[in-house]
């Protein structure tokens, strides 16, 4: 009886959960037009969380995000989203702390901002983006939120809920308001309170016309065209006509584009200078790599970019060229691409997209050590940079010199302590080397940042069982045990 009392009131949580979600993620009308509808996690007469509490909640959102999401783990494509997001971060007075912008592989039209200052962008949003400052402006626009603690004003309703279970709840809203899907939010946040999510979700057009401003003001100071944020809204705006409410895109459905929002937006773009910018080749390059990575087949990609090239119908022709190789290396046509790739590096010998297509059709040549001789020229070129590192790394196991790697990617952790492609690289490194208790610490660490806690778990206590370990070692890894393990219990705790 009492397990099936226990029962009837989860169902029953859930589906007011779920009823709730729906309510709020479905577009409000009213006799105005319709109202701006992105989540505001937070209320404004509380108290504003502490960095270090925002910064804790902020990775462990991170980690429900990487286990329920597509998150992209393509350095390159990693690499130019956070260094555009940088460049806007870093024209914003009010950015503070570090911020870590990430893609979801998925033909969403959004983006959306969590807490930590951790912003998604889907790659959607980039292949429909007509320019890299149209691209900017929604980045700025959620970097505000951020700034502006929209998303976090206060820890009262989920303070006494642990952490990961809190970071589970605002993860879930904020999948389910981005991808207008109240099934994901209900099933990422099964057990949460009905009332902590109807307490902690607001939906406001101020907030909205405050991300705007400052995001436009952030453009203008990072060198984009501050009118690229209306330009944006009025395509859109002008797009939406096509589509009735039931396939609406997402970014239709939670950053509605009114007559008076696009105005509003160009009369405080028209306080800026007039700025035309021209795209930056690593944009074109990303828009084209993810279209590539979006063909189920290579020869979709030669036929498509085959045709653009010979009547001329691109927007940056040597990006065209980019797509097109790697679609050729896609489908074994490796001369081909090697005449096409050659030129593209005889024109900019140290870009990196080029060097690592280079690496990666020497290696499928049968060149391997030839491949990490490229890469290796071109970290002598730009030491320390992240997608040549990785690749880098991937060479050096190839060729079987994992001893190599640690000493490498090592440093890559200190800038980048929460990546996860980083953690399963020196696992394989470690592993490869000899040193097996290491691999399975750092499988270990890959697995907790993608939010696998039992596998997390179960790489600890293999490692544990080295009778060669040292009392430090042992200390350092019980202590790490005992860690996940509470949080594993925690997020139990709050499914129950």
């Amino acid at each position: 009886m009492l397990k099936d009392s226990q029962k009837n009131r989860r169902l029953l949580q859930g589906l007011c959960l779920k009823f709730l979600l729906l309510c709020l993620l479905l577009p409000t009308t009213s006799l105005q037009a319709q109202e701006i509808a992105l989540p505001d996690i937070g209320n404004p007469s509380g108290n504003i969380l502490s960095p270090a509490e925002e910064d804790r909640l902020g990775r462990a959102f991170m980690r429900s995000i990487r286990k329920t999401m597509p998150v992209i783990q393509d350095p390159l494509l990693t690499a130019y989203i956070q260094s555009l997001g940088d460049q806007l971060v870093n024209a914003n007075a009010s950015a503070t702390g570090s911020f870590e912008f990430f893609l979801i592989n998925s033909p969403q039209i959004n983006a959306f901002a969590g807490p930590g200052g951790n912003i998604g962008v889907y790659s959607g949003l980039i292949t429909t983006t007509e320019s890299e400052s149209e691209l900017a402006s929604v980045i700025a626009h959620e970097i505000a939120h951020v700034t502006q603690k929209h998303l976090v004003r206060t820890y009262d309703a989920v303070k006494s809920m642990s952490l990961p279970a809190a970071a589970v709840a605002i993860a879930a809203v904020v999948i389910g308001a981005a991808t207008n899907t109240p099934d994901l939010a209900v099933a990422a946040a099964a057990g949460v309170q009905a009332g902590m999510i109807q307490r902690e979700i607001n939906f406001t057009r101020s907030h909205e016309e405050e991300a705007d401003s400052i995001g436009i003001k952030t453009l203008a100071g990072a060198g984009f065209d501050p009118t690229s944020m209306p330009v944006f809204f009025s395509r859109m705006g002008k797009a939406s006509r096509l589509y009735d409410n039931g396939t609406l895109p997402e970014f239709l459905r939670t950053h509605p584009v009114t007559a008076n929002r696009i105005a509003d937006a160009y009369g405080r773009a028209d306080a800026f200078p007039y700025k035309q910018r021209s795209d930056s080749l690593g944009y074109h390059l990303a828009r084209e790599r993810l279209r590539v990575l979006a063909y189920s087949d290579a020869r979709e990609g030669i036929e498509f970019y085959s045709k653009t090239l010979r009547d001329g119908r691109h927007r940056n022709e040597e990006s065209h060229q980019y797509g097109y190789i790697l679609s050729l290396v896609g489908n074994r046509q490796y001369s081909e691409a090697s005449a096409i790739l050659e030129k593209l590096i005889a024109k900019r010998p140290h870009q990196s997209e080029y060097l690592v297509a280079k690496a990666e059709l020497e290696k499928k040549q049968g060149k391997p050590e030839q491949g990490l001789k490229t890469l290796e020229q071109g970290l002598n070129e730009h030491p320390g940079n992240y997608p040549l590192s990785m690749y880098y790394a991937q060479a050096l196991l190839d060729i079987g010199k994992p001893e190599a790697v640690n000493p490498l990617l090592e440093k890559i952790l200190t800038g980048r302590p929460n990546d996860a492609l980083t953690y399963k690289l020196l696992a394989q490194a470690s592993g490869d080397a000899g040193n097996k208790t290491q691999g399975h610490q750092y499988l270990s660490e890959y697995y907790y940042h993608t939010g696998a806690l039992k596998e997390a778990l179960m790489q600890l206590e293999i490692a544990f069982k080295d009778r060669n370990l040292s009392y430090y070692e042992s200390a350092k890894i019980a202590a790490r045990m005992k860690e996940i393990r509470q949080e594993k219990s925690d997020l139990e705790a709050r499914d129950r």
